[in-house]
């Protein structure tokens, strides 16, 4: 393993992704854990706007920063289907990888990663924000003081209205679709509250048929002792980040789940019999605590792949969703 680093984390970008700029970028640029050193991108106006506006290095080309010896992780926000290879390169050249979500787009690619993170002793890290907002830990709060009583059925959607045309997500060949973008993040609440193996029972999707690409679907999923979970996703929706947890003495509902924005103290509805009581818990700044984990894990000394069990039970989740899929076709503007 590299020898553990004191000071900030020196970071690396590749690529200037969207979710980069808007959310990963600026908390890079802040946080005391961690420093922003360059971001790479294949156009070399992007790179040097891009360094610019964050007042860091601007590298042309993935491989050019991977080479660098000033840093000593890096941010992965590439189109899905480049994951394996950019982590792989990365993983080679000797640095820790906080990857975005999905980490990969089949369970075979995201198995291959964890064993090379292993034999390198270099920590890998699927990004999924949302758990590192409290508002979860709030939640398991509540379930283990028995508000709503054993648990029969976790139910989650997220939805979005349509998205640039022109992007990856309407691209098969980048790893495109509604499952891979907003499918994963009910399957990995549905993980953070049932745990254990899931089957999925039932799935469908619906699929653009200019495209190719799932632009919406649905799963219903079973735990080991029967509890089930039903989960939606798209982006031909209107906006919706939803989860509820619903047992023999009430329900809990999430209703800003997955994107809160860090001011928002989200609420949480608790449901029982005749009354109905509102919690807001509070602000909380999911990137930042991210960013946070993954340098602490790093900083720690810790060796190879964070949540290994649960990323691939993850990635197995998506392959049996796809795999069990009914497909249906999907058209704009359909009522």
């Amino acid at each position: 393993m590299k020898e553990a680093r004191r000071g900030p984390l020196r970071m690396g970008v590749l690529g200037c992704a969207d979710i980069a700029l808007r959310r990963m970028l600026p908390v890079l640029v802040e946080e005391e854990c961690a420093e922003l050193v360059a971001v790479a991108s294949r156009d070399r106006h992007k790179a040097a706007s891009t360094a610019d506006r964050f007042g860091c290095d601007g590298t042309v080309g993935y491989d050019t920063l991977l080479r660098r010896d000033d840093i000593d992780a890096v941010y992965i926000p590439l189109p899905p289907a480049l994951h394996h290879r950019w982590v792989t390169e990365a993983l080679a050249a000797g640095k820790h990888v906080l990857c975005e979500k999905p980490l990969c787009t089949s369970y075979a690619d995201t198995l291959d990663l964890m064993k090379q993170a292993r034999a390198r002793g270099l920590v890998l890290a699927e990004n999924f924000m949302f758990l590192h907002h409290s508002q979860h830990g709030a939640v398991r709060r509540l379930l283990d003081e028995g508000v709503v009583g054993a648990v029969q059925v976790f139910s989650s959607s997220f939805g979005v209205p349509p998205l640039d045309p022109a992007g990856f997500r309407y691209r098969p060949e980048l790893g495109g679709g509604a499952l891979l973008d907003t499918g994963v993040y009910p399957l990995r609440a549905a993980q953070l509250y049932l745990g254990g193996e899931l089957e999925v029972l039932a799935a469908t999707l619906r699929i653009d048929e200019r495209t190719g690409v799932d632009v919406a679907g649905t799963a219903l999923l079973s735990a080991v002792d029967g509890t089930a979970a039903q989960v939606s996703f798209g982006f031909d929706h209107a906006y919706r980040s939803h989860y509820a947890l619903w047992g023999r003495a009430g329900r809990v509902t999430v209703e800003r789940a997955f994107t809160p924005p860090e001011q928002l103290k989200p609420p949480v509805r608790i449901a029982q019999q005749d009354r109905v009581t509102e919690l807001a818990v509070a602000a909380d700044h999911q990137v930042r605590g991210a960013v946070r984990a993954f340098a602490a894990a790093v900083r720690s000394g810790a060796e190879g792949p964070l949540d290994e069990e649960i990323t691939l039970r993850q990635a197995r989740l998506v392959d049996e969703v796809r795999g069990r899929a009914r497909r249906f076709p999907h058209r704009a503007g359909r009522l």
